[in-house]
């Protein structure tokens, strides 16, 4: 009987073994069929982006109907329709200081400017409710930027504008 009993023992302990045993050729046979599918994803990728590209046709436009905008020097310039509420009047471009929806807070530093020696002003933007604080006011963009040079060692924010009237 205990030869019985060892001889089962090894028989189940070979089977075992045998069965739990992953062969070589299934994991070979699942990265082959990875690969494969990987390789026509990338195809079908390539063949997509060639039928998306497109070029536009060049249209030639005579020189006489370019629009040059004033930007050579780089500095950005807001476009605003404004009406004046307390100063002698705006030009075509003014540096703005502050911006405020009270009016009263926008009179206040319209006074510091003004103690300051400046001509300060202050105009009303009726599509944003804005009342804009203009410490000075030019015809020329150049003479603009260097005054919003000089006020931003003060006001760091100063900004121009142009004011669209």
């Amino acid at each position: 009987m205990k030869k019985y009993m060892v001889m089962c023992a090894g028989l189940c302990a070979a089977l075992a073994f045998t069965s739990c045993k992953s062969s070589e050729s299934a994991y070979k046979k699942a990265y082959e069929k990875a690969q494969a599918q990987e390789e026509n994803r990338a195809a079908e990728q390539n063949q997509g982006n060639e039928e998306i590209a497109v070029v536009a046709p060049v249209v030639e436009k005579p020189a006489s109907e370019t629009v040059v905008l004033d930007n050579a020097d780089n500095v950005p310039v807001r476009q605003e329709s404004l009406s004046l509420v307390n100063g002698a009047g705006l030009k075509s471009f003014s540096v703005v200081v502050g911006s405020f929806s009270v009016q009263a807070n926008a009179e206040g530093l319209q006074g510091t400017l003004r103690s300051q020696g400046y001509e300060a002003q202050v105009a009303y933007n009726a599509s944003n409710q804005m009342y804009r604080v203009v410490a000075a006011t030019f015809d020329a963009k150049p003479d603009a930027v260097r005054s919003r040079n000089e006020l931003r060692t003060q006001y760091p924010d100063a900004w121009i504008l142009y004011n669209q009237q």
